[in-house]
């Protein structure tokens, strides 16, 4: 027999208390405890969530102003944690501001609505960040605007894109492909062989650092336009020495490639 319940959104309008088979509660803690807006008050609150697994590529949208941090493990359900950040003038404001952003969560997308910029004052705003652990494997497309990208733990078609902020890929497999502007990429490696079709990210304007095992294969991709360029692993050099690097890896296979435009290159053998 089918189940529907998935495409039933589930909205939060005030901070969501689960039962204690869904997660347990939890508090504002480091994460999203931000206070320093000059003069501004600011209001953060969490809110969680969980659904069933759909087996569909899973969208989340923290544009314009949040960052999103992904887990994976073995679960069959998604659990997340949204942290709502308002500002105004006063505490009342903020606090209120919040109240009127909802968090819309599905098998298959986690976005947020609230007011729109032209209808706010100058001194109000509200963004939200999200935590997410997802099944270990699990399609996922990830957009941002003003924040940061950490994913680790994940195997499956996974599609991202920032600006003006972070990459962290930590152990992942699969077909992964992503993009960020005025931000640096943080890459570590696991085992002896990328499993799946590859990796393909590239900065703009941001640094890149690559953690590879010392016995790992795969055909290597790398280089910066302008900044320096640091690897650990023996390259073979055929013709001019320039600041793009592709060689191979041990017994070759799946493509790594990691570049920059503006920024330095640091590929460290562990």
């Amino acid at each position: 027999m089918k189940h529907f319940l998935l495409a039933i959104p589930l909205v939060i309008t005030t901070p969501f208390v689960p039962t204690a088979a869904v997660v347990q509660p939890q508090v504002a803690d480091d994460w999203c405890r931000n206070t320093n807006n000059g003069e501004r008050a600011r209001h953060n609150e969490v809110r969680e969530f969980s659904v069933p697994a759909a087996g569909a590529t899973l969208t989340v949208d923290a544009s314009p102003n949040g960052g999103i941090k992904v887990d994976g493990e073995a679960r069959a359900d998604i659990i997340g944690q949204a942290c709502v950040n308002a500002t105004a003038a006063t505490d009342e404001q903020a606090q209120a501001l919040a109240q009127r952003v909802e968090i819309v969560a599905t098998a298959d997308r986690v976005s947020a609505t609230g007011p729109a910029q032209q209808q706010l004052s100058e001194r109000e705003g509200w963004s939200v960040s999200y935590r997410l652990t997802v099944p270990a494997k699990t399609s996922m497309s990830l957009t941002t605007i003003n924040g940061g990208i950490s994913i680790a733990d994940v195997d499956g078609e996974i599609a991202f894109r920032t600006s003006n902020g972070g990459v962290k890929l930590t152990r992942l497999a699969g077909n992964v492909r992503g993009r960020t502007t005025n931000g640096g990429v943080d890459v570590d490696l696991d085992g002896t062989t990328w499993n799946g079709q590859g990796l393909d990210v590239e900065t703009q304007n941001g640094g890149v650092r690559m953690s590879i095992p010392a016995n790992y294969s795969a055909q290597l991709e790398t280089g910066t336009v302008n900044g320096g360029l640091n690897i650990e692993f023996p390259v073979a050099v055929h013709g001019r020495m320039t600041r793009q690097i592709q060689t191979q890896l041990g017994n070759g296979g799946a493509l790594i490639k990691v570049r920059t435009s503006n920024g330095g290159v640091n590929i460290r053998k562990k």
